[in-house]
């Protein structure tokens, strides 16, 4: 048996785990010296302890190779505060972080310090880089918030960075833990031991960073065991959602080619000395928002209130923190102005940019949706200064040799400007979908034009809700209204409109935006139904998905949808997703090749529309 000291040491240069495999070293089962204060107090805690013999007791296993599994378990999970180790690793992560001016709101700060008094603090963040993973410690420990604990996947947790990071208050945690019963277990009781203590905690509510630039679907499972840790105490955390968007970032050529199939290089410390050398190069400011914060304890009780709501509680809150950030997240002038670009799909001059973007910053000016940096985006310098910005990245390409400056797409980069994009579709997709129904309603010359509308929005809304995070089915109807009031210039819900009368006002609208923030996702969707609507013999899914890229490649080539932007593996797995959804995979109902075709009409019809509202903005250009 080592001594105290030593297994502290050989612990934090990675080499206790090799050696315990090895034989060469016991995994001691009481708590010793070096165990951070949670961890010595659960190996002494009877309740901890019972639990672990219950589930040796499921496993067949001894209960002592049990409990010295969750002992070795619990210290590699472990994480500290070390007052010493915690300021360097901050003044490393400010300077990794050197690429980017961080723009915080100071008086969400102020109203935070006041929370961290009197409650355990939660941030949710969105995740678009590595970054962010230094940007929410740094933003909480710098402005005297208690520190958090914060959550990383345990790809991150390699020598030496992983002994350094975890003494600053990160805990590396497994990501696939289906098949480690006892590990799972012990993450549960050591995340209640941290609720139980009220301490703050951090993680990103989409499990890993986003290959799109849009939210990712959330992950539940630390908000499922902080939800029973509330549950089990007389301790609440106040859920704070965290916005983090960047004018641009040096990794979304990297993420945007593992959305295409690329394999993903494995994180290690000639990953991490790749990545610091890229931040050298400047790419504007990171803006950090806060959505409005929610109690878990009181919004669990809300939902248990709720029969039909209670079975599903965790998933409801978790949609709705993905809901509040999305409130929260500003939009960029470089997300506009890669929206221009990717609408024209040419090269545009300054000022044919300026009238493309005028209608929408009109539209974020009437919604009063936060621009980033409070940017005027109906400046010629703001708008200007984000293309140059853009030029610099290679993003696009500017040629000044005819008789007025212009700006296009560089070749390849079509992908990396709709990530740029898509940091910004959550703002438009109410409206995109407004579109498309106020269309498909014209189209079918319904008599009760106003029901016809609702109807095919809730439908689309149903189609999209794998993608799109949406207000509960009332508040998207309000919002709807005031969208459709906004298309047609009067409220929808309570004006008889002719169907011609409905074309017309849907011609006038600007700015049109279904065809720039669905059309991807949808033809994607196109192509996942028709190649299920075409398989045949039991499925496969790896099978299944490298067909949908091959196809959906020859798609492209041939404009049966709009761009390689829909070629992707992201967007073909949530279309799975959705198709599972509605038993049209491994299902065993009857008229199974029938229901897949009706699937793929209606998502091809829906694509369809996208295409004529494309049309339409085209017309008006």
């Amino acid at each position: 048996m080592a001594d105290d000291g030593l297994l502290g040491a050989l612990g934090r240069v990675g080499a206790r785990k090799p050696l315990q495999r090895a034989g060469l070293l016991s995994e001691p089962t009481s708590p010793v010296a070096s165990d951070a204060d949670e961890v010595a107090r659960l190996l002494t805690d009877e309740h901890f302890t019972a639990g672990l013999h219950e589930v040796a007791g499921r496993l067949g296993k001894p209960t002592t190779e049990v409990e010295a599994e969750a002992a070795g378990y619990l210290r590699e999970m472990a994480a500290t505060h070390n007052q010493w180790v915690s300021d360097r690793w901050t003044k490393f992560g400010q300077w990794l972080m050197r690429a980017y001016d961080v723009y915080v709101d100071d008086d969400w700060i102020t109203k935070l310090r006041s929370l961290d008094r009197r409650h355990s603090l939660a941030f949710l963040f969105s995740h678009r880089s590595y970054l962010d993973g230094f940007v929410v410690p740094e933003m909480v420990r710098s402005r005297r918030i208690t520190p958090a604990f914060t959550f990383g996947g345990a790809n991150l947790n390699f020598f030496p960075m992983g002994a350094v990071v975890s003494r600053s208050g990160v805990i590396f945690i497994k990501r696939n833990t289906g098949e480690k019963p006892v590990y799972r277990y012990v993450l549960r009781s050591y995340i209640g031991e941290l609720v139980r203590t009220k301490a703050n905690l951090a993680w990103s509510i989409e499990g890993g960073r986003t290959r799109t630039g849009k939210l990712r679907p959330p992950v539940f499972g630390i908000l499922r065991y902080v939800a029973d840790a509330v549950e089990a105490t007389d301790a609440d955390a106040l859920i704070i959602p965290v916005s983090i968007v960047y004018d641009q970032l040096h990794e979304v050529a990297m993420m945007t080619a593992e959305a295409r199939g690329g394999i993903k290089r494995p994180e290690d410390l000639r990953w991490l000395m790749r990545f610091a050398r890229e931040q050298r190069h400047r790419l504007g400011r990171a803006y950090v928002e806060f959505g409005e914060p929610m109690s878990l304890r009181e919004r669990l009780a809300e939902l248990h209130a709720d029969e039909q709501a209670a079975p599903r509680a965790i998933e409801r809150i978790g949609l709705d923190v993905s809901h509040r950030i999305n409130r929260a997240t500003p939009v960029t002038a470089t997300a506009v102005v890669s929206l221009a670009m990717l609408a024209a799909d040419r090269a545009l001059s300054l000022s044919e940019v300026l009238t493309t973007v005028a209608p929408v910053a009109d539209y974020l000016a009437r919604r009063r949706w936060p621009v980033a940096g409070a940017a005027n985006l109906n400046d010629r310098s703001t708008i200007r200064r984000a293309l140059q910005e853009l030029v610099a990245s290679g993003v696009l390409t500017c040629y000044e040799g005819g008789t007025e400056t212009v700006w296009g797409i560089a070749e390849d980069q079509h992908l990396i400007a709709a990530f740029y994009r898509n940091t910004a579709i959550h703002v438009f997709v109410e409206r995109a979908i407004g579109e498309l129904a106020l269309l498909a309603a014209a189209e079918n010359g319904h008599t009760d034009l106003v029901a016809a509308v609702r109807a095919e929005a809730l439908r689309l809304r149903e189609i999209l809700k794998f993608d799109f995070f949406f207000s509960a089915r009332d508040t998207f109807g309000e919002e709807l209204d005031e969208e459709l009031g906004r298309l047609a210039s009067e409220d929808a819900a309570k004006v008889e409109l002719a169907a011609d009368d409905l074309r017309v006002r849907l011609a006038r609208a600007r700015p049109h935006v279904a065809h720039l923030v669905l059309r991807p996702f949808l033809d994607a969707y196109h192509v996942v139904a028709d190649r299920l609507s075409n398989w045949d013999g039991d499925f496969d899914e790896q099978a299944f998905l490298d067909e949908c890229l091959r196809v959906g490649k020859q798609w492209a080539l041939q404009r049966r949808v709009a761009s390689d932007e829909s070629v992707s593996l992201e967007l073909f797995k949530t279309a799975l997703r959705l198709a599972r959804h509605r038993d049209l995979v491994e299902s065993t109902q009857p008229q199974l090749a029938k229901r897949r075709k009706a699937f793929a009409d209606e998502i091809a019809d829906a694509a369809r529309r996208v295409s004529v509202i494309a049309d339409i903005a085209r017309e008006l250009s």
